[in-house]
């Protein structure tokens, strides 16, 4: 869907601003006894995007590329060490503790795992309703029941009173998820992170789940920040893709044309392994070698260069800027 073709919805929702996350390396026991300063794990280190109202962007990359943390970081699930996180226009980061309990209404996490995820001694009702009830919004318990029922049915749970006494272990797989799902929505957010809210699910359940939430995009104007390693399910459903390397954001733009046309050897290499419908040479696929490096000894230079076969002394060297190559299209690489 063009988001450009969507009148108010082209308000910024969320802007993220230099967002830098470091944790402390664990230490040995000398390092400790001579008292060394710890080394820092740079898990996201400068990352700078926004999302519309109603528009999906997609943060995909290889596991370990800070994805995850990125969407905990801007949730203040983890706390950042720098940068700028501003909804709606107001500084997430500075947020007081009263303020912070209302932002976690306005925006709503939907974890991997639902099997892990889902409190299995919680039936399907109070897992729907506690959000209700933590943040006192319903008057009473008919406001409750009907909460409920609305978000269970926009999870697309058909029948959704015959559901309320079950618990999680009697539920399907697709099931769960949808459950996940409804006590998100149970509190009308305006942004969910996804955090790869289909990988643990077979595939003949993914699209349904996929096109649920495209629907409640459309029908509600709900933003998401959609975390996935599947470029295929990026392109599908999302406006936007964001690749992510090591902490950064090396590439940015229209899904189509990030597919398409990529600019990094990065997202080259992401996009030439994508499944397709026909017989592909192996000539033809860029699969890379080794492994991303450790983030407490992060690369001078690109931070890609290890891996990159194009790369040549100057990526050795000298760290690209981050620009825009074409109109809303961005990449970080001395060579596009």
């Amino acid at each position: 869907m063009d988001i450009n073709n969507r009148g108010d919805e082209q308000l910024e929702l969320l802007k993220v601003s230099n967002l830098e996350v470091h944790f402390a390396a664990r230490q040995g026991f000398l390092s400790s006894l001579l008292n060394k300063q710890p080394k820092q794990v740079r898990a996201v280190d400068g990352l700078d995007f926004s999302i519309r109202k109603g528009e999906i962007l997609c943060l995909a990359g290889e596991s370990g590329s800070g994805k995850t943390t990125t969407g905990k970081a801007i949730l203040r699930l983890v706390e950042p060490t720098g940068g700028e996180v501003c909804f709606k226009g107001e500084d997430v980061i500075a947020f007081n503790r009263q303020r912070l309990r209302r932002f976690r209404q306005e925006a709503q996490i939907i974890f991997q795992d639902p099997y892990e995820s889902l409190n299995p001694r919680q039936t399907v009702f109070s897992t729907v309703a506690e959000p209700l009830e933590v943040n006192r919004i319903c008057k009473n318990n008919e406001q409750i029941e009907e909460r409920v029922i609305e978000a269970l049915t926009d999870a697309g749970l058909s029948n959704p009173q015959e559901l309320f006494l079950r618990y999680p272990h009697e539920l399907s797989g697709g099931q769960r998820q949808r459950l996940a799902i409804a006590g998100a929505l149970v509190v009308k957010p305006d942004f969910i992170m996804a955090d790869e809210p289909v990988s643990m699910l077979d595939l003949s359940i993914r699209a349904g789940i996929l096109k649920l939430m495209v629907d409640l995009r459309d029908q509600k104007g709900i933003s998401y920040l959609f975390i996935t390693h599947d470029l295929s399910l990026a392109w599908l459903v999302s406006d936007r893709i964001a690749i992510m390397y090591l902490g950064k954001i090396v590439e940015l733009g229209s899904a189509d044309t990030v597919i398409r046309q990529p600019l990094h050897p990065y997202t080259r290499a992401l996009v030439s392994v994508i499944p397709v419908l026909k017989r592909v040479m192996p000539s033809d696929k860029k699969l890379l070698q080794g492994e991303t490096p450790d983030p407490v000894n992060i690369p001078t230079g690109c931070r890609f260069h290890p891996r990159c076969p194009e790369a040549q002394s100057r990526c050795r060297e000298e760290e690209p800027l981050y620009r825009e190559v074409m109109p809303g299209h961005y990449g970080a690489c001395h060579f596009i």
